[in-house]
Formats: C-alpha cells, sequence, structure tokens
C-alpha cells in the first residue's frame, strides 16, 4: 500500500520542486500574463516544466496555481475560472507524477495556495477573503492533490485566514503553512529573544473558535459555537532568504517547533568578494546548504525563487543519500547457538596508538590524503618524515569530498609497513554495502591496520562522478556495532570469525554542530556502540569545541583528539567558510585571513600557523591529542604548528 504524504514526510527526508514561476518566464512568459491561466491555455507548457522537476527525482510537484485565487484572478478578468484553473493545475501536475510513481517512489502533488495581497487585505471583509481562499481549497482538493501547501505567508494574520479557509472547506484535509520571513527580523537591533517571541507568535497553535463568529463561515464538520480549528500536518518556510541566510532562520526556528518543518530558500542573493558582486547560486551550494537543512531536523527541502530543475536534482543526489544513512539501522544477527563471543582485547595491546591513550598520555597525528594514482613514492616519504618528527600517527580519509583516490586500505598497509609509521584509517560507509565493509574490516585486521576512524562520508555529489550513487547501509554507529562484534569473533550475521579482530576504532564528531543536542546525543550513541576514541572537526574557535565538551559532561567518557587546520591563504580559509558542510570559520579569524592577504602569501601562511597554534594552545590540556591536517599536502606546515 502506497504511503500517504504525512507517513512519508515523518519517515523520510522528502524534497520538493523549485520555481514555477522562474521556469515560466525562462521560457518568455512575459509578467503582464496570468501565469495560473496556463494551465488552460498552455498545459504543455506546465507539463513540461513538472517533467523537469520530477526527473530530477524530487518527491513532490507543487501545482501551477499560487494566485489562482479570486482577487488575484479578478484583474485579468479571470475571476469565475476559479475551479477550472485550480482543477487544471493539478491534474496536471497528478498526469506527470503517476507517468513514474511507483509504491517505492511516490510522487507527491502540492496544491500551491498564495496569500491575500495588502490591497485585497484592505479592501475586503475577512468573510470574503475566507469564501475565496476556502474556493480555491475546495477545488485543489475535488481535484486530487495530496497535501494543500499555503506559501509564502507574510503574517500570522494571514495564517490565520489560510487555516479558517481550510476549516471552511477541508477541516479534515493535511495542509502546511509556510512563512517567507522578513531577512530584517535578523538584524539589529533585533535579538536572540526578540525572534524567539515573534516565533512563538508565529508558530504558536492556531486557537479553538466558535468557526462561525471567525470567520462568517459555517465550517461542514462541526456544530456552531464548538469548532476545532484545523491545525497544520507541518510548517513550512520559502522565499524571503537565499541558502546561507535561511539556514540561519532554520538554526532558530527548529528549536521552537514541535511540528515537521519544510525548508525552501531563493536562489541567492549576492556577496561581496575583493570587490565583485558574486551570487553563490550554482546547483551545488544550494544543495550544500539543503544537506545543513536535513542535518538540523528539516522533514524536507526544496527551493523558491529563482531555482531551477538543475539545482533541484543536485539537491536530490545530496539529500537523498544522506537521508537514507540517517534511517538506517544496522541489524546484528544473534550469534548461532554454538556460536560464543570472545573476551575483547586490553585496548592497550591493540596498537601503539591505543596504548598512549589507554596511559593518559598526550598524542599527535597528521591527516594527509592518499594520491590519486598509485606512485606512492612520495606519500611514503612524507610519512617517513612525520615518524621521524615525533609524530605518533597518520590519519588517512576515505574519499574526502566523494573524491575517487588509490585505496586509503592500499595507502594505509604502505605507509605502515614502509614508512613504519601507524595509520588511523578513516572508513565511511558511502561506497559500499555491510558485506564489502565487513569484508574490508577482516581484511584490515590481516593486514595490521588497527585504528579505524567511522565516518558516514560525504555525499557522493560533492564529487567529480554525477551518476555515482550513496549506499549508506548505515551510519558511523553502526559501523561501530559492526566493529565490536568482529572484536568479540562474530560476524555480522551471527556465524563465527575466528580469529577476533583487534581493532581500535574511534568516531568524528563536530563542535560546531548547528544543532548540538543532536550532535551531543549521536556520539553518546556512538560511544554506546563501542567507540573508543573521538576526532573533531577542525576547530577554529576553541570556545566552542570547550563548550561542547563541558555540555558533554561525564558522557563523554572516551579521549578526545581535537582536529586543528592551518590556513594556508585567505582563499583557502573562504573555501572551507564557504564550502565544506560542517565547518564554521568565526569572523574574526576571516579578518586576520583577509588582512594578511593584503601582504603576502608567506604572511597568510604565517597567520594560519599562528591561528592553529593558539587554537591547540587553548585547548590543549582539554584534550588528549591533536589531529593536524596538512593542507594541500603540505606536511611542514603540520609539522611548524605541532613544533
Amino acid at each position: 500500500m502506497s504511503l500517504t504524504f504525512q507517513e512519508a514526510l515523518a519517515s523520510s527526508t522528502l524534497v520538493f520542486d523549485g520555481a514555477t514561476g522562474t521556469e515560466i518566464y525562462r521560457r518568455r512568459v512575459f509578467t503582464n500574463q496570468c501565469y495560473d491561466e496556463l494551465n488552460l491555455r498552455n498545459p504543455r507548457m506546465i507539463e513540461e516544466i513538472a517533467a523537469a522537476y520530477r526527473d530530477a527525482g524530487v518527491d513532490v510537484l507543487t501545482t501551477n496555481t499560487y494566485g489562482a485565487n479570486r482577487f488575484a484572478l479578478e484583474k485579468y478578468g479571470l475571476e469565475t475560472q476559479v475551479a477550472a484553473i485550480n482543477a487544471a493545475g493539478v491534474a496536471l501536475a497528478r498526469r506527470v507524477a503517476s507517468e513514474t510513481s511507483t509504491e517505492e517512489r511516490p510522487i507527491f502533488v502540492a496544491g500551491s495556495v498564495g496569500f491575500p495581497s495588502a490591497e485585497t487585505l484592505e479592501k475586503r471583509s475577512r468573510t470574503e477573503i475566507v469564501e475565496a481562499f476556502a474556493a480555491q481549497v475546495d477545488a485543489l482538493v475535488k481535484a486530487g492533490v495530496d497535501v494543500v501547501l499555503f506559501e509564502t505567508q507574510p503574517s500570522r494574520e494571514t495564517a490565520e485566514i489560510a487555516v479558517d479557509a481550510m476549516s471552511a472547506a477541508a477541516p479534515s484535509f493535511p495542509f502546511v503553512v509556510s512563512y517567507a520571513l522578513s531577512p530584517e527580523l535578523f538584524r539589529a537591533p533585533n535579538t536572540l529573544e526578540s525572534r524567539a517571541k515573534r516565533f512563538a507568535e508565529l508558530f504558536a497553535p492556531f486557537e479553538t473558535t466558535d468557526a462561525t463568529a471567525k470567520t462568517g463561515v459555517a465550517c461542514p464538520c462541526c456544530e456552531v459555537g464548538d469548532a476545532t480549528r484545523p491545525q497544520p500536518l507541518a510548517w513550512g518556510l520559502n522565499c524571503g532568504f537565499g541558502p546561507a541566510e535561511m539556514l540561519n532562520a532554520t538554526l532558530e526556528i527548529v528549536k521552537t517547533l514541535d511540528k515537521p518543518l519544510i525548508v525552501q530558500p531563493n536562489a541567492g542573493a549576492p556577496e561581496t568578494f575583493e570587490g565583485r558582486q558574486l551570487y553563490y547560486n550554482s546547483p551545488e551550494y544550494l544543495a550544500t546548504y539543503a544537506t545543513r537543512y536535513a542535518d538540523l531536523g528539516a522533514a524536507a527541502v526544496g527551493g523558491c525563487c529563482g531555482t531551477t530543475p538543475e539545482d533541484l536534482a543536485e539537491v536530490v543526489k545530496a539529500v537523498k543519500p544522506t537521508a537514507r544513512s540517517r534511517r538506517a539501522q544496522i541489524t546484528l544477527i544473534d550469534a548461532a547457538p554454538d556460536v560464543v563471543e570472545l573476551p575483547e582485547s586490553p585496548i592497550e595491546s591493540r596498537s601503539r596508538l591505543a596504548a598512549k591513550l589507554a596511559r593518559g598520555e598526550w598524542v599527535s597525528t597528521v591527516e594527509t590524503i592518499p594520491p590519486r594514482g598509485y606512485d606512492l613514492a612520495d606519500f611514503i616519504d612524507k610519512g617517513r618524515r612525520l615518524k621521524e618528527a615525533g609524530v605518533d600517527a597518520v590519519n588517512l580519509p576515505d574519499g574526502p569530498r566523494a573524491s575517487a583516490r588509490i585505496s586509503s586500505i592500499v595507502a594505509a598497509s604502505k605507509i605502515l609497513d614502509e614508512a613504519g609509521i601507524e595509520p588511523v584509517l578513516h572508513m565511511c560507509c558511502r561506497d559500499k554495502n555491510l558485506i564489502g565493509i565487513q569484508a574490508d574490516l577482516v581484511g584490515c585486521a590481516a593486514l595490521g591496520i588497527r585504528n579505524i576512524l567511522f565516518i558516514t562520508g560525504d555525499p557522493p555529489k560533492l564529487g567529480n562522478y554525477a551518476a555515482a550513487t550513496g549506499v549508506f547501509d548505515c551510519d558511523s554507529i553502526g559501523l561501530c556495532a559492526l566493529q565490536r562484534r568482529l572484536n568479540r569473533g562474530v560476524d555480522l550475521g551471527g556465524l563465527a570469525l575466528p580469529p577476533a579482530t583487534n581493532a581500535f576504532f574511534g568516531v568524528g564528531f563536530d563542535p560546531s554542530a548547528l544543532d548540538r543536542k543532536r550532535e551531543i546525543d549521536r556520539l553518546k550513541r556512538k560511544i554506546d556502540a563501542g567507540a573508543l576514541f573521538a576526532v573533531t572537526q577542525p576547530v577554529f574557535d576553541p570556545n566552542v569545541l570547550l563548550s561542547f565538551l563541558d555540555e558533554c559532561g561525564d558522557a563523554l567518557s572516551i579521549p578526545v583528539i581535537a582536529g586543528v587546520w592551518p590556513f594556508v591563504s585567505y582563499r583557502n580559509a573562504l573555501f572551507m567558510r564557504k564550502e565544506v558542510p560542517g565547518v564554521v570559520v568565526p569572523d574574526e579569524i576571516m579578518s586576520r585571513m583577509e588582512a594578511a592577504a593584503t601582504r603576502s602569501k608567506e604572511d597568510q601562511l604565517a597567520t594560519g600557523i599562528e591561528i592553529a597554534r593558539e587554537s591547540l594552545a587553548t585547548i590543549c590540556s582539554s584534550v588528549q591529542g591533536v589531529q593536524v591536517s596538512a593542507p594541500l599536502g603540505r606536511i611542514e606546515v603540520s609539522l611548524d604548528v605541532l613544533r
């Protein structure tokens, strides 16, 4: 049986489509025409737009009915066509959806409803306005939408009208109220406290009231004087902001909601860089932010003004695989009756790194990326130099930013055997299913690779291989549970696996995570699953890490190794801030790097190293080690930080 829209919203991260008006305008239909009437006058165009979004992989198609209410249609002489235009809009979207919709991949249709204009609010009675929007809702519901979407609501007043329209036309039908917030709300002199009060007003439940007294329209399902106003299935944010500003809004709003949130930013706004006005509105840019909304807990993401099917195709590639990883739960089959789990070996016996951490000693590691090709001579030489400098281990990322490089297991084995320095092998769940991952973990044991860092992994779309897909059979929590089982001599299927593996395995975490509560909860779950140490994302604001550790308290019972990234230039800092998910670079540091850029390349590098050293000095007493990244493979920069 197919999922309902409500069930799908609760079980997965849905992707809505993007702008319809933008696509119509791109087809040279100018704004002196009624875009909603195109459902009747040029249905082929509207179908083509919907099909482009469908082919991009979205889960929800929105009808071309944003302005199909009586008041908006009046100026075109179309006020008698409300039912016909809305019904045609639904029929077109439903036809496009039905061509590929299946039980495995249902495509839903959202009925778009705009808001009454300021002129309408001023000149028309509330009863007239509610009746007009109720007529549009009635047409959409009868035509077969899955959900009614009230878009771009500018105020609580218009949201109240939307609710009363639902109460009059379809009181039990699912609907969403989506606000367009003013950017001014996030600028001085507004404060967090004032915004929190405003959000509490906007997103409060709609009070029970006498529907007839409130609207002048009788609610067909209720006794007059005892009416219960319907409540939205979810809240939304759309329009008003580009992706970056929408992220700040989402961060604050998700903390106040007890309903799902749908986030649909505009394509973007210009930012000044070196005297130029740059529009950070590429498909990749929107997709990066879409993953951040999802990480914050948004139930659905999509696009608004200026976004295109090309944009949404990238959003789908970014969000869908990682959404699977958030849902995936590893299932470890109980051991067979004749299989006995073995005791795990002492931690200090597993590796030199494990022994130092078990003794409470400070450790230093350097992260360097394996090469793209198979000539490992320079890579191994770097390993020898790091060992000679007293570095304890080399961290080896597993296809960072979804790049294709030599197998990190091969690189780890070579650097262990030929450079004599222990690797910390990163292993992500993006590229292989659980069978392949288990095979690799057993292979690591055979090669003597003991230190493993489990990460979920970047979505494939971040790389250069557009057709690549993400597997994500599980997340890093599941990988910890699997490795602990292997360390006890039992495999994924509950079969004996002699001999037991002997891995010292850890996990990553992000102290700068926008949703700290979720990040702390996940870190605790990783520890419960067996993680033995943790490595942070690069720390650019030491106080953020220190407050994170304080908030974790005694629950953080494993050694923490802090990640430090020395910038080599202002452009390097800008790239990290703009393009790398999960990295937060404070304004103060950006200003220091920008000031250094006015002097010389040498000053930029020196400033980057100085900032990294300052961070390390501040946090060293609160952690048990450091992982210094080697930017652009320059290990001498990492060693300068450690000196």
